[in-house]
């Protein structure tokens, strides 16, 4: 289970919002109720690994908070927080389309390209021990990056397209 299936189990609201614009509030408030000081995605996810039942009950109060300010400013539901975060989605690959710009398609395929070299590399030539770290950390920025870039232009998940389209049907879309 990761932090962000946590922290969505717990606080719906703060988890919806964790993956769109709003992402600063959530993670601001999701680090507040764990009484972080550095309020980044990186040091909840540390705290998350050790969290208490005190420390959930605390952050399941903070969402509660955070649903009252989301219904201020006119999030009446976590789906219309999922709403803001698809069309910001849409928004940027609608933006590439209208543009035409191959940009992206050259740096994904760049990408891929060094993906592939360092693969081949790894396992063609034994890697000096004072190296193994580096290639592990560059690989692993790779893959990372790579898969980013699939995301991007495949879609996270088919459950994630599945919402998207049921968000487009929902009554007021």
């Amino acid at each position: 289970m990761t932090w962000k299936t946590v922290i969505s189990s717990v606080a719906p609201w703060i988890g919806t919002a964790l993956g769109g614009p709003l992402g600063g509030m959530a993670v601001s408030a999701a680090a507040d109720a764990l009484g972080l000081s550095d309020k980044t995605e990186a040091a909840i996810k540390q705290a998350i690994g050790g969290v208490s039942q005190t420390d959930l009950l605390a952050l399941k109060q903070a969402d509660q908070q955070f649903a009252l300010r989301m219904q201020e400013i006119g999030y009446q539901n976590t789906q219309a927080l999922e709403r803001i975060a698809f069309e910001d989605r849409d928004s940027a690959r609608n933006r590439e389309i209208a543009t035409g710009d191959r940009t992206p398609q050259v740096l994904v395929f760049c990408l891929l390209l060094a993906w592939v070299i360092a693969n081949i590399l790894l396992f063609t030539y034994a890697i000096p021990e004072g190296n193994r770290e580096l290639l592990s950390r560059a690989l692993g920025s790779l893959d990372t990056l790579l898969g980013l870039a699939f995301a991007y232009f495949y879609g996270s998940t088919s459950g994630g397209k599945l919402k998207s389209e049921l968000l487009a049907k929902t009554p007021g879309s």
